[in-house]
């Protein structure tokens, strides 16, 4: 499937692209060796709701180059759309699979890690490297907490252009990282992928919820019991308002089927 074969349904407002773990890793490879500046949104419950609580972030996601669901209300609501197929594809499981993908691929395809601290990132190079021995890690940067000057950000579009590296995965929060991505396309010549905490998760310093709750899409639970203090809002507020916003779409469009039917 090409870009132009791109296939997306509005869920609570924001575009979600609607595709398979093989298309989204075929894709990203293809734009990849062809050094593509290309920016992907990973959109979980919390991306849709503030797409529709501010118009300028949704037209983030839906000019993205790929808009996955990464939470499980997400999936399940293109499901619901008439996707019935739709995985979840999520952050940390589409920066584990594409490493795997790349390490096979030696030196001609190598990936760049932007985000986080030093320390996770020092420990997370080794546990990919350790996880995926041919992997090609072209570089690292942690950039400051605050708003980088130009200057400064003229050095970091510098840095990873010249290292080669044709896919950037990008771990700032959201919507911090999308809009980084948005605003550095065209600058930084090759893929960006906004995955959130999968760096904290592949390093270890923050612990991911188990596969049984993975799988029935119960991870928000196991990271807000972990950091209440910090997450409780967007979880339980943001939770209850995708819930709001899931609904009245649905139920919008039961409405149009049945004035169609008529």
């Amino acid at each position: 499937m090409t870009n132009d074969q791109r296939v997306r349904a509005p869920v609570i407002a924001p575009l979600i692209d609607v595709l398979d773990w093989p298309t989204a890793l075929d894709r990203i490879a293809a734009w990849s060796a062809h050094r593509e500046s290309r920016y992907i949104c990973i959109c979980n419950a919390h991306s849709v709701v503030s797409g529709k609580q501010d118009p300028a972030f949704a037209r983030v996601i839906d000019e993205a180059d790929m808009a996955t669901p990464d939470g499980a209300p997400v999936a399940w609501m293109l499901r619901r759309l008439g996707h019935p197929t739709q995985p979840r594809i999520n952050g940390p499981d589409l920066m584990w699979k594409y490493c795997a993908q790349a390490a096979g691929h030696g030196a001609d395809e190598s990936i760049y890690l932007f985000g986080s601290s030093p320390e996770t990132l020092d420990i997370l190079q080794q546990e990919l490297l350790r996880a995926f021995p041919g992997l090609r890690i072209a570089g690292a940067h942690s950039p400051p907490f605050r708003p980088a000057t130009p200057a400064e950000d003229d050095a970091i579009v510098r840095a990873i252009n010249d290292s080669g590296a044709g896919v950037v995965f990008v771990s700032l929060g959201c919507p911090k990282q999308e809009k980084w991505m948005a605003a550095h396309r065209g600058r930084i010549h090759a893929v960006m992928i906004g995955v959130g905490a999968a760096f904290d998760f592949h390093a270890g310093t923050v612990s991911r919820a188990p596969l049984w709750m993975q799988q029935r899409g119960l991870e928000w639970l196991h990271r807000l019991v972990s950091e209440p203090r910090r997450l409780w809002k967007r979880y339980l507020v943001t939770n209850t308002l995708f819930i709001l916003g899931a609904a009245r779409q649905l139920l919008f469009k039961r409405s149009n089927v049945q004035t169609l039917n008529r």
